[in-house]
């Protein structure tokens, strides 16, 4: 007895007009979209392609769709919720399809003038429990690993250098040549 065939998958459902849009509407509600982002998602669903500028263009008129709310809430969670450093949001921005400039002034509203530092204090408090109380640090690859981290987490530095020599046994052992950093103000 041969064995049993496996049905096909039915071919996705291209949607016109009037179901586009509500699609658009339902996926909203699930969660935030950037305009780049929802354009994507429905290019997949599209049966015509126009269609697509019809529905983002009708949803940013009645205010379901807005890139510049989109990006200062979502910069402002990211750090409030995993208090990640300017670059790391810029870059958390831009895979978004987030443009450069509204990146900028949403980090900029995120982080509204608080110093890196203490920024990175907090980091370091939430996230790395192994440095916190341990008292000074004298591990070389703790430190190391410890940068690694910060940087991921989008800090200059600079600001990780000053932060680690706090936290060291020996701060002489803390290298003061940091890496590039990448531009503030500079397309990521």
């Amino acid at each position: 007895m041969p064995p049993a065939k496996k049905p096909r998958k039915a071919a996705p459902r291209k949607l016109d007009a009037h179901p586009l849009f509500e699609y658009a509407v339902q996926l909203l509600g699930i969660r935030g979209y950037s305009t780049g982002d929802l354009r994507a998602k429905l290019r997949a669903k599209a049966a015509h392609l126009p269609d697509i500028d019809a529905a983002i263009e009708r949803l940013q008129e009645i205010g379901y769709l807005d890139d510049k709310r989109y990006a200062e809430s979502f910069a402002t969670a990211r750090v409030e919720n995993d208090g990640f450093g300017r670059m790391r949001l810029l870059t958390d921005l831009r895979a978004r399809r987030i443009s450069g400039s509204l990146a900028n002034q949403a980090v900029a509203h995120a982080l509204e003038g608080r110093p890196e530092s203490e920024l990175i204090d907090a980091y370091i408090e939430r996230r790395m429990s192994s440095l916190v109380g341990a008292g000074p640090i004298e591990d070389e690859r703790k430190l190391a690993s410890a940068y690694r981290r910060l940087r991921r987490a989008g800090f200059t530095s600079g600001a990780i250098l000053t932060a680690l020599k706090r936290k060291a046994a020996r701060p002489e052992l803390v290298n003061d040549t940091p890496e590039e950093d990448v531009e503030e103000d500079g397309p990521l």
